[in-house]
């Protein structure tokens, strides 16, 4: 397993690598990097005492048969016979009296979420300029906060923007979200997995949604 694990993070390093040398190069095989040992990565990366989806499986739950459900989930994603499960709605109050959606992914499409985030960030990190700090692998809001003092205290700064983006997460378009993905990524079966995940469904109580529009609030792959 320490040897899988080696091999893991410098194939990946290798990937983060080959989209900085080049930022036009789109990336057309990337399923093989998606190994049990991936999955057992993305695993152990999860949140331990999330809410459970609509698998009702939590961590530990899987973690009686790890190493036997990442085995048969390997077989199912590399056949393209995974199908990703409905997300489960919550809702939760906000401060101005309104409900903001929640959605709680089942188990198994967590992992599968995590594993895509540690196969794409190397990707698409590689892009993003240096003082891009949101949803960045080793980069916190602490880091933003020294960032801007340092700006404000040592250069002249007429103006700060403060700007938040309403209902970003629920309005997305998937068209145009997948337009975007394949400026860097045209391995259609990793794109077809993306679409399966943006079109699951939503389960609100006993009733199933389409998703048209929108990613899950609160999803893994959404921190990527």
């Amino acid at each position: 397993m320490t040897q899988s694990m080696e091999n893991l993070v410098s194939g990946l390093e290798r990937l983060g690598k080959v989209a900085k040398n080049d930022k036009h190069l789109k990336f057309n095989n990337l399923m093989h990097h998606i190994t049990p040992a991936l999955l057992l990565e993305a695993y152990n990366k999860l949140n331990r005492q999330a809410a459970k989806g609509v698998d009702n499986l939590g961590w530990l739950d899987y973690a009686k048969a790890c190493e036997q459900r990442l085995t048969i989930l390997h077989e199912q994603l590399q056949s393209g016979k995974y199908k990703p499960k409905p997300v489960k709605r919550q809702w939760l109050p906000k401060d101005n009296g309104e409900q903001r959606p929640i959605g709680i992914t089942s188990l198994e499409d967590k992992i599968i979420q995590q594993a895509l985030v540690l196969v794409l960030e190397p990707i698409y990190d590689a892009d993003f300029l240096g003082f891009s700090y949101g949803f960045r692998q080793n980069r916190s809001q602490h880091q933003v906060l020294d960032a801007v003092y340092m700006m404000v205290s040592f250069k002249k700064v007429s103006w700060v923007l403060d700007a938040d983006l309403k209902g970003f997460f629920d309005n997305i378009e998937h068209a145009c979200l997948l337009r975007s993905i394949r400026h860097r990524i045209c391995a259609e079966r990793v794109l077809k997995l993306i679409t399966s995940r943006l079109t699951a469904g939503v389960m609100d109580g006993h009733i199933r949604c389409k998703s048209e529009i929108g990613t899950p609030q609160g999803a893994v792959i959404n921190k990527s």
